[in-house]
């Protein structure tokens, strides 16, 4: 195959964003070894160093001259004891080592967009959101690569490169058909803000559509007062589709709703599984209950070892042949749009 002019291929991975560029790293070398009987990408070697006042710092081990980098990040990855902020700092800084390091193109992949709930202005606060793309461009970026990013508006943050915003419909459905049955299914959009995917999901698996109205307490953050169904689930399967869980609150108390209004197997899938604050512990309260019976989520958020055997109602799809897919296009300069619909 003629290669374009972006550069060899190259990955560069911040540990916290390390796991999920190990699978689509391997996912990257079987694409290159069917299509073109080679295979020559790998993870190129580097390190973070902390010192001790707290600053990060990244050092590229290689050469990456005149490649096209791939940076992977996970900022929601909190194994570590890093927050949202030190994993994204840490990304700048490998950021800044590529572009000094004199690479060709640099592309960054983000599953969790950072501060991408920080998209609009209600009150006297900042746009975060708006904020973050204008730093990635002057950092000398040249595409972000997300996924189910919380408001696709957040594209027209950035003025000058593209924002590739991934979907993990396709994966999702796969899964969805295989396993569940579609024969007393009905989708259920958990707010009005969701109910542009779960009509999709219900037009791909020939089914009804219902919504769930929410009343937030604007007073504090992942605060839900009520939420009420419109439609009738009596008696049906129920599946609730969502770009995110955070701290589980609007999911519990959709389940408990819907339960009341006699739903039998209820489901949730969603793109970014962070489950944080008390997501857990309400989560496995409702499994216990047999009010819900599977969360699913994707491989884009990392889960420690062990996870679904503590966990049991929880799935994870994998969309690394999917991110891999794309990089590879991009690489190669074959069109994307048709990967991203």
């Amino acid at each position: 195959m003629e290669q374009t002019n972006r550069g060899k291929l190259g990955i560069v991975a911040c540990k916290s964003g390390k796991q999920f560029a190990k699978k689509v790293t391997k996912e990257l070398e079987l694409i290159i070894q069917k299509e073109e009987g080679h295979d020559d990408v790998r993870i190129r070697e580097s390190k973070e160093v902390i010192f001790a006042n707290t600053e990060p710092k990244t050092e590229l081990e290689e050469s990456i001259r005149n490649q096209d980098v791939y940076i992977f990040q996970d900022v929601a990855h909190r194994s570590k004891g890093l927050s949202v902020n030190d994993n994204y700092m840490i990304l700048k800084t490998a950021i800044d080592a590529v572009r000094l390091a004199d690479a060709h193109y640099i592309t960054v992949v983000v599953p969790t967009f950072p501060y991408a709930r920080q998209d609009k202005q209600k009150k006297r606060e900042g746009i975060t959101a708006a904020f973050v793309a204008r730093e990635l461009e002057a950092l000398g970026v040249k595409r972000v690569l997300t996924l189910d990013v919380h408001n696709e508006t957040i594209a027209g943050c950035f003025p000058n490169i593209p924002l590739e915003n991934l979907h993990s419909s396709k994966n999702m459905l796969d899964f969805i058909q295989a396993n569940i049955s579609l024969e007393k299914l009905v989708v259920t959009a958990p707010d009005a803000g969701a109910t542009t995917k779960n009509e999709y999901y219900a037009n791909k698996l020939s089914t009804r559509l219902n919504v769930m109205h929410k009343k937030r307490d604007y007073s504090k953050p992942n605060e839900v007062e009520k939420v009420v169904l419109i439609g009738h689930v009596r008696g049906k399967d129920v599946l609730l589709v969502d770009d995110m869980i955070d701290t589980a609150n609007t999911l519990g108390k959709s389940i408990e709703e819907l339960k009341r209004r006699g739903a039998r197997k209820i489901y949730f899938a969603c793109s970014l599984a962070f489950f944080n604050g008390k997501a857990l512990q309400t989560i496995d309260r409702l499994y216990k209950k047999k009010m819900i019976t599977k969360i699913i989520g994707t491989d884009a958020v990392y889960k420690p070892a062990g996870f679904k055997e503590k966990h049991p109602w929880y799935q994870e799809v994998s969309v690394a042949k999917y991110f891999a897919r794309v990089i590879y296009n991009i690489n190669r300069g074959i069109g994307i749009s048709r990967l991203l619909e």
